[in-house]
């Protein structure tokens, strides 16, 4: 009996080793399924949005892959004013900044995460996203406040503009740039120097480059909303208005030569 199986086991070997292609060649058939993940917001308490541009709430995201299913509309803007490129949600602003229309990924790899040389980029879209859209302070007033419920904007910043310095410089050809006293319009400042205000002009100053070439900036160059931008907060104002910084306007319709702060120093286009 034992014979027996000895030759049954001998003869089962020896066909492995006759046939090891074919062998092989089935094992070489096996797919194993790949596992897609994704990455996704953490931000809110009912809903995040993916780096698939796809807003879910937080029972319908697979808990494996971190994806939300895909099944609704891609790169949605709910409560997104697109003029103003904000939004009232973060996590609706994270998906419509993610439309490849609105936001142009080979820009994106360019920016700087911040304003000093030293900074590092961003390496995706959905990294941009998520920073630009939890951190912009676009619709901040003076006492760090909201202006509105839109704040949660995907807008480059203004240190990304497609203006340098120079262009910008050569458009105040002419114009005499004057830093005001605390609390002063630029129509008072203009007037006191024999001069006007010229209202156009004041978009130009609204940029960080040129604002640091006439002002100290100390406390950084801040993105807020008001009649009284570009202009720098006074080193004796309260603390929770940022001392020293520069405030430029992301409300640009906003601005004018007739607007002041007691806690701010203008700077102003005269001629």
């Amino acid at each position: 009996m034992w014979i027996h199986r000895f030759h049954l086991t001998f003869l089962f070997f020896q066909f492995l080793f006759l046939f090891p292609s074919t062998i092989s060649s089935i094992r070489t058939n096996i797919g194993l399924a790949v596992n897609s993940s994704c990455r996704s917001t953490v931000q809110g308490r009912y809903l995040l949005s993916d780096d698939n541009g796809y807003v879910c709430d937080a029972l319908s995201v697979d808990p494996l892959s971190r994806c939300c299913h895909g099944k609704g509309e891609k790169f949605p803007c709910h409560g997104c004013n697109l003029v103003l490129q904000c939004c009232n949600s973060y996590e609706y602003c994270v998906s419509c900044c993610q439309n490849p229309s609105r936001t142009k990924r080979e820009q994106i790899l360019k920016i700087k995460i911040a304003k000093p040389a030293t900074a590092g980029t961003y390496a995706s879209v959905f990294d941009f996203c998520v920073g630009r859209c939890r951190h912009n302070s676009e619709s901040v007033v003076h006492e760090n406040a909201y202006h509105s419920a839109f704040h949660h904007c995907f807008s480059l910043p203004s240190y990304s503009s497609g203006d340098n310095s120079t262009q910008l410089e050569f458009r105040l050809s002419g114009i005499n740039v004057i830093i005001g006293r605390q609390g002063e319009s630029c129509d008072s400042v203009c007037k006191s120097n024999g001069q006007s205000c010229v209202p156009n002009k004041i978009l130009v100053l609204n940029h960080c480059d040129i604002m640091q070439k006439y002002l100290s900036c100390k406390g950084g160059c801040l993105a807020s909303v008001g009649t009284d931008q570009p202009a720098e907060v006074a080193y004796d104002a309260p603390k929770e208005l940022n001392p020293g910084a520069c405030l430029y306007s992301s409300a640009q319709s906003m601005v004018s030569c007739d607007g002041s702060h007691p806690h701010t120093k203008r700077l102003c286009p005269c001629a």
